[in-house]
């Protein structure tokens, strides 16, 4: 892939037709914008009212944690707490071979709450987060399964606002929209807080359009008949909420997604954290197109969903990474960098999305001077935020093409700082 980018690049360098081939591929993607733009969101049904629980399905809450006691106690009172039937809600912790107090305080918690259940994984288990959900999965009982990270802090009312997405037969995914706890320490954290923002508008707007709706991790609900249908979790892959994306949409189910309420996690605080969790995303991000490309032509994935996949496939990771031949090339040759049209075109509806994105997120709130000073300064800091993509994406690229492919989960710390962590009684 990195070489015929590279040469692709070359080509259009040296021809006379490369910039009516570059004007030309941005003509086609900008009415792809268009119609990824112009088009109205789906609305998610009423919350379930009390009268209703009775009929309501069945929940069970997953989180695989590994070394986590500065958050678990909090976690697990606010799961147990959410505002369900406590006979159709259980609680599932996975201590993944934690060597802190984690082991220590889900025993105890398991004491106190009838709704959690505690599994202790050897050190010796295999497959990362995906191997300790796929050992639990099978002990749950609910009808729906939910995944969240040890850092999360779900609404209340949160069940009540996603079970009755799953009423349509063929959603086999929803995605909770992820909001960062600890927004306002420093420019890291905000700058993640505008990118879930971002991320939300592009998923309603894909969804909405008949593309292609992604799991996320944290927050995501995955109906139990289609997590058997694509066999589980990918115990051979660093990203397993994207590679199962992948699986239900080509065995023909929809993922929808939740804009509110969100559930909140710690944003990473440095760049160097950043770095390290940003290029995890991107390399699981390429895998899953490696691994499953072959499929691609598959009839159930649909001609929208195609269209979609390769829109996002070409403006996330191929145009990044050509970036860095096309300004080499543009040097040597001495005229401008020959994507400038393409580039304009994505930071554009990125900078489009963005402050529309900003408009739904905040639509409580009255137009005030502050609103809109909000909304300006967290658009424009996101452009400025989102550059790191132009980097971790053509490095991600070429340290793929090199290096053989290596299972190497990396687990983000979570800090817990916004709320005393929990204090076992021993």
């Amino acid at each position: 892939m990195l070489s015929v980018i590279w040469a692709i690049a070359f080509i259009l360098h040296t021809v006379s037709w490369g910039s009516t081939a570059v004007l030309g591929a941005t003509g086609l993607l900008l009415i792809q914008a268009i119609r990824l733009v112009s088009r109205t969101p789906d609305t998610n049904p009423e919350p379930l009212q009390d009268r209703q629980l009775a009929a309501a399905p069945s929940v069970s809450l997953v989180v695989s944690a590994k070394n986590e006691e500065a958050v678990i106690g909090r976690l697990v009172e606010n799961l147990c707490q959410l505002d369900y039937p406590a006979e159709k809600c259980e609680v599932w912790l996975v201590n993944d071979a934690s060597t802190d107090r984690t082991p220590q305080i889900l025993d105890e918690l398991a004491a106190k709450y009838s709704q959690l259940k505690v599994v202790h994984r050897a050190p010796n288990s295999g497959g990362g987060k995906s191997g300790a959900l796929n050992q639990v999965v099978a002990q749950t009982t609910g009808d729906l399964i939910a995944v969240f990270d040890a850092d999360a802090k779900a609404p209340k009312n949160l069940l009540r606002h996603v079970v009755p997405m799953f009423d349509d037969e063929k959603v086999g995914a929803i995605q909770v929209r992820k909001a960062i706890a600890n927004e306002s320490l420093n420019f890291w954290t905000k700058g993640q807080a505008t990118e879930m923002i971002l991320d939300s508008y592009f998923q309603q707007q894909r969804i909405a359009l008949g593309g292609i709706g992604e799991l996320r991790g944290n927050g995501q609900f995955v109906r139990r008949s289609a997590l058997d249908q694509c066999g589980g979790w990918n115990e051979e892959t660093i990203t397993d909420d994207l590679d199962l994306t992948v699986r239900l949409h080509l065995d023909d189910w929809k993922i929808g997604f939740l804009l509110d309420p969100a559930v909140e996690e710690e944003g990473v605080t440095n760049a160097v954290s950043l770095w390290h969790q940003r290029s995890r995303w991107a390399e699981g991000g390429y895998q899953r197109y490696l691994d499953y490309w072959r499929y691609f032509s598959n009839q159930r994935l649909g001609f929208g969903k195609k269209v979609d996949l390769f829109s996002f496939i070409l403006m996330q990771y191929l145009l990044p990474t050509a970036a860095i031949p096309d300004f080499v090339f543009a040097v040597l040759k001495g005229h401008l960098p020959i994507l400038i049209p393409m580039t304009t075109l994505a930071l554009s509806l990125s900078f489009w999305a963005m402050l529309q994105g900003n408009l739904r997120v905040y639509k409580h709130l009255p137009w005030t001077w502050g609103k809109f000073t909000k909304i300006a300064g967290s658009s424009s800091l996101t452009m400025i935020y989102m550059i790191h993509w132009m980097v971790v994406m053509p490095l991600t690229t070429a340290r793929m093409s090199v290096r053989r492919k290596s299972l190497k989960w990396v687990k983000t710390t979570h800090q817990g700082e916004e709320e005393t962590p929990f204090v076992s009684q021993s």
